[in-house]
């Protein structure tokens, strides 16, 4: 594993339940927070021409998501998606597309019976790398 990043316990659980609600359909979205701890999730629609099997977030909404973050004064510090029917780990689709070097890239699986339902990892020039997950309270 590299390095560690903190999450709140919610937003875990955000990330969960948007995964499970449609379990058959990749979902997606924006994580934020301030002093390099995630404290929300933004969640968007999922516009790819096969959602069973990627993610797409349209660039308007991407754009109104990334407004919202500056009014709230939080900073983006990764975008998260899911993978309904394999590991949650990152695809070469995940990794070729992987244009924010400093993001963290969070995958959730909505199986129930998961040893790590959600992972993140940085991906950079092609390289991948698992981070630790800190857990604060909420």
């Amino acid at each position: 594993m590299g390095r560690a990043l903190r999450t709140r316990r919610k937003v875990l659980g955000q990330l969960l339940d948007h995964a499970r609600r449609q379990p058959h359909r990749e979902c997606c979205g924006l994580l934020a927070g301030r002093d390099g701890a995630i404290t929300m999730a933004l969640p968007a629609e999922n516009v790819a021409a096969d959602p069973k099997k990627s993610y797409e977030i349209a660039p308007a909404q991407t754009i109104g998501l990334m407004r919202e973050l500056r009014e709230r004064g939080l900073g983006f510090l990764g975008i998260y998606h899911s993978h309904p029917s394999s590991e949650n780990v990152p695809s070469q689709r995940d990794i070729a597309l992987a244009y924010y070097s400093d993001a963290a890239y969070f995958i959730i699986t909505p199986r129930p019976y998961a040893e790590k339902p959600v992972r993140a990892f940085s991906i950079r020039e092609g390289r991948v790398a698992e981070l630790d997950l800190q857990i604060l309270a909420d």
